[in-house]
């Protein structure tokens, strides 16, 4: 009897390989072999002139060295992270706020919920150019400023006020995302453990900072985490409002990828950039990874 239950076991088992492996192989096909691709493409140097002669050089960590010698990636990497904390404290504390509010019950919460989440629905080049028209000289955000009696600065040609709009669109799109996921967190604690506290005499703040944050730490977490990834690997926003201008002020290490491969033609320069997103985005999920290995624990 066991004999044939472990034959049958075995026989459920390949099954599952059998419908697992096309996935496998597709998967190995568009994600595994471009990456492998890129890995080598950074250790070489691969320009416009050479390509189609194939006389690309091994030139080991060179290009990474150049990179890291190179003032205008340095300030690409300094515009990458201070676009994705800002968001990220922005998107995650706003969207949190909002999560609070609509999971009170009230009448006009499903209605005004899913109209918060448009933003969220449509498409990153309809916000990117959205945000063009709306910081543009003329644009809806000056001409409001003008009727208060203030001259708004030129939003997407200075280099000071760029980025700063290039995170408020990003920010339109994110508040919603975050709102969405920390609402799911918020439902799943029980009422009853709110009701003991408040007969304890637990006042609003006591409960959130000692139930909620406790009890939504794994939501919270992930919600960062997704955050962070999403935006830290953002290219079409960018691209659209700015293309990464002006002087590089909105430039970050996806923009400057295709810019150093398919502007410049500098392949390789613009793999290893690409590989430095990879490397930032891999230990972050690593360092998730273990938080959640020591939640379980």
């Amino acid at each position: 009897m066991k004999l044939r239950q472990l034959t049958i076991e075995k026989k459920r088992r390949r099954e599952a390989y059998y419908f697992i492996l096309p996935a496998f192989f597709y998967m190995l096909l568009v994600l595994g072999y471009p990456l492998i691709y890129n890995v080598v493409l950074s250790f070489k140097d691969v320009n416009v002139k050479n390509l189609t002669k194939g006389g690309s050089v091994f030139v080991g960590f060179q290009n990474y060295i150049d990179l890291f010698q190179n003032d205008t990636f340095l300030l690409v990497m300094r515009n990458t992270f201070i676009f994705t904390l800002a968001c990220l404290l922005f998107q995650f504390t706003i969207g949190f706020a909002f999560a609070i509010f609509f999971s009170q019950k009230f009448r006009l919460s499903g209605p005004i919920r899913g109209i918060v989440l448009v933003s969220y629905m449509m498409p990153m080049a309809v916000t990117g150019l959205l945000g063009k028209n709306l910081f543009s000289n003329t644009g809806l955000i000056n001409d409001l400023l003008v009727k208060i009696g203030v001259v708004g600065p030129e939003w997407l040609v200075d280099t000071s006020t760029a980025l700063a709009a290039v995170i408020v669109m990003n920010c339109w799109v994110g508040i919603p995302f975050n709102m969405l996921l920390l609402i799911s967190g918020l439902t799943s604690i029980p009422g009853e453990v709110y009701e003991s506290a408040s007969i304890d005499g637990a006042r609003w703040g006591q409960r959130f900072v000692y139930i909620t944050l406790p009890m939504m730490r794994g939501s919270i977490m992930a919600v960062l985490m997704l955050g962070f990834i999403y935006t830290f690997r953002a290219f079409d926003l960018m691209y659209i409002m700015t293309a990464g201008g002006p002087l590089n002020a909105t430039d970050v290490l996806g923009t400057y990828s295709y810019m150093l491969s398919f502007t410049q033609f500098q392949f390789s320069k613009g793999s290893a950039v690409a590989m430095v997103l990879f490397a930032c985005l891999f230990i972050v999920g690593l360092f998730y990874l273990k938080l959640l290995s020591k939640e379980d624990e």
